[in-house]
């Protein structure tokens, strides 16, 4: 009996009371087919006939074996089934969201106070990730995500929510780079605050800066940018961010506009099968009308 599972139970037990496959059917919101499948293979794992159904007949009747099994889960299962009812009823409806740790900081709380005026009873749980993102998908931890990575898989689907602009940030007692292919000669042995290994952001930034052997020297690794930008202003050294992470820098702190380096896209992606759930739907519009006060605009879908 190890085998049997609940819903092979539950479409026996509708199939008993309601009198039919179809009636089973409409009740479990599943097609005849389907119906009929279950009762086959609980029949399969009794060892036993339990339901006896004419070709074409509108209506079932039940073995001898099939009437006393239904009589002895009549009160245990409907009691059950009640019960598993109203736990559900309570829980509150979870949203998993995963995001890098520095979109979560800087551009999602807006989002959030938007959502939850509208389902205050839902609720959002972030993983704020960048590196191990990927993962999180791939295993079915996060319904929805937002990410400056293409994803490549059929089991979601992406949205472009825009593009933003990169700005080299370095104490502004240094000298100004004269430009951007300059930038190599100017960042050779400079002390280098970035992201941490994996990052996207960081392989862009040395991928520029490491031409004809020179190359910034990584003084400091940090997870996020918030803790990036703290560390420059503290002199610490130089690094390059996202133009909205910007707000409010220190007198202390020069910026320049990487304007010939090419946008960086954000995506907004979910699990296929929710890609009409209202929550991510309403998620998904949120993220692309706050996301515009700060990217180029985007809210398209990528085709895998």
């Amino acid at each position: 009996m190890k085998d049997v599972s609940l819903t092979l139970v539950q479409t026996f037990h509708l199939v008993a009371k309601e009198g039919s496959y179809s009636g089973a059917a409409r009740k479990l919101n599943i097609s005849y087919q389907s119906v009929a499948n279950h009762i086959r293979r609980f029949e399969q794992i009794l060892g036993e006939k339990l339901v006896i159904s004419e070709q074409g007949a509108k209506s079932t009747m039940l073995t001898a074996r099939g009437k006393t099994l239904y009589h002895l889960l009549v009160p245990e299962l409907d009691a059950m089934l009640s019960r598993l009812n109203t736990l559900v009823d309570k829980e509150r409806p979870v949203i998993r969201l995963g995001m890098p740790q520095a979109i979560f900081y800087y551009l999602l709380p807006q989002v959030i106070s938007d959502f939850n005026e509208i389902h205050p009873d839902v609720q959002i749980v972030c993983y704020e990730r960048d590196v191990a993102l990927v993962d999180l998908i791939k295993i079915g931890q996060v319904d929805a995500f937002i990410t400056e990575r293409p994803y490549v898989g059929d089991e979601v689907v992406q949205h472009t929510l825009g593009a933003y602009k990169l700005f080299l940030v370095y104490p502004s007692d240094w000298p100004a780079p004269s430009s951007l292919p300059s930038l190599a000669d100017w960042a050779d042995g400079r002390p280098y605050v970035t992201f941490e290994p994996g990052h996207m952001l960081r392989n862009m930034a040395l991928d520029l800066m490491r031409q004809d052997g020179k190359a910034p020297q990584v003084a400091i690794s940090a997870s996020s940018s918030s803790s990036v930008k703290r560390c420059v202003e503290k002199g610490l050294g130089f690094t390059i961010l996202p133009g909205w992470t910007l707000d409010g820098i220190g007198d202390n702190l020069s910026t320049v506009l990487l304007d010939e380096l090419k946008e960086i896209p954000v995506y907004f992606g979910e699990s296929r099968y929710l890609a009409k759930n209202p929550y991510i739907s309403l998620l998904r519009d949120l993220c692309a009308k706050n996301f515009s006060l700060f990217f180029t605009p985007g809210n398209t879908v990528v085709e895998q």
